[in-house]
């Protein structure tokens, strides 16, 4: 024949739980301030290289040497504008 259940003791639930520990809590990561002024400034930069390209590229040496480059480099910078605002927490 089966034995019944015994009942814990008040000793046996206490060691029971605290064998049982509290979660510990997840360090929330550092402030990431730099990212927003980042994000804008390497954003407004691939503007104004498109900006300036647009309008004056033809007389600026190095810009006519880059050629199609420009648009590249414009659309690189403000590409990784939105690959670093994605940081932002």
């Amino acid at each position: 024949m089966p034995e019944s259940r015994t009942r814990k003791s008040a000793d046996a639930k206490k060691k029971q739980t605290a064998a049982v520990a509290k979660p510990k809590k997840v360090k929330t990561p550092a402030s990431r301030r730099w990212v927003p002024p980042t994000f804008i400034t390497v954003g407004l930069l691939g503007v104004a290289w498109l900006i300036t390209y647009y309008i004056a590229g033809a007389d600026i040496g190095f810009m006519t040497a880059l050629g199609d480059w420009n648009i590249l480099i414009g659309m690189g910078g403000m590409a990784a504008a939105f690959a670093i605002a994605t940081l932002w927490k």
